[in-house]
């Protein structure tokens, strides 16, 4: 609806230095946990080459640095960009899905995503769920936060439960608390994340290109995030649809950063302590 997320990694990286008090990691006393110590080394690998108008020649390149993470036994987290990023993301995982069995989705988002085709589109940012869905070491989907008047029409919700989608709504989410929606998720799934910043209500994340009124508050998806971090291996991580232009407070992408910097600090804490 609205273009300009093509600007969302730049946003979010810019204000990731919010966060950037150097290598001794982030203390939070509610935990009781130091967070992204010494022993997590974070690489940032640049932008992909994003050839404009030729969708499927930067859905490669994008495929191919996600392949290379993988290779590097790195966990690859990849920043939008609209939510079509998330099918080059999620095609890269097909050899190592091979290796090391498959993986489950989990998405925070108010769309779902699940269009097959619209004006012979495919690969579009309505469609990456229907995507990922039709692969074959794609176990099935959570998605979370779908809510009112969506991009997708009825027979593609139908479509998304026969083929393995667990829907829940906002107000849904609430009833069943954060564990409550985790705890659906199969157990010992192997988990990709990918999370639509549209998800968010828009009073505290309005630049995005498709805002969505009635969405999750921080805590809400941080303490999503906590739990299946706890829970899950995180395999893969995405973050799309900042569009830094449409807030000039700059909020939108610093709550960007901040999930994603709390995430990580979740998912490697949980590692160290299996490691113990």
């Amino acid at each position: 609806w609205r273009s300009g997320a093509r600007f969302g990694p730049r946003g979010v990286r810019e204000a990731s230095t919010l966060f950037s008090f150097g290598h001794a990691g982030a203390y939070d006393h509610e935990d009781d946990a130091t967070y992204l110590g010494e022993d997590v080394r974070m690489i940032d690998m640049g932008d992909a080459d994003i050839i404009h108008t030729d969708t499927e020649s930067s859905h490669a390149n994008i495929e191919y640095g996600v392949r290379k993470a993988l290779d590097a036994s790195a966990l690859p987290v990849t920043i939008g960009g609209d939510h079509s990023i998330n099918i080059p993301c999620v095609s890269a995982f097909e050899d190592h899905c091979e290796t090391n069995g498959p993986i489950h989705i989990l998405q925070i988002d108010a769309h779902l995503d699940f269009v097959d085709e619209r004006h012979g589109v495919r690969n579009g940012h309505g469609n990456p769920m229907r995507r990922a869905a039709e692969k074959p070491y794609i176990t099935g989907l959570t998605q979370v936060g779908i809510r009112n008047v969506s991009s997708t029409a009825k027979e593609g919700y139908e479509d998304a439960r026969k083929m393995g989608s667990d829907i829940i709504s906002v107000r849904q989410m609430r009833d069943l608390g954060a564990q409550g929606v985790i705890d659906r998720i199969p157990a010992k799934a192997r988990v990709y994340v990918t999370l639509d910043i549209d998800g968010f209500c828009p009073s505290i994340a309005p630049g995005t290109g498709t805002p969505s009124h009635g969405g999750f508050l921080y805590y809400e998806v941080l303490e999503m995030l906590q739990a299946v971090a706890k829970r899950h291996e995180i395999v893969g991580i995405d973050l799309v649809e900042v569009a830094p232009d449409y807030d000039h407070t700059g909020g939108t992408a610093i709550l960007a950063a901040q999930i994603l910097l709390n995430f990580l600090g979740f998912v490697f804490h949980e590692r160290s302590q299996q490691k113990r």
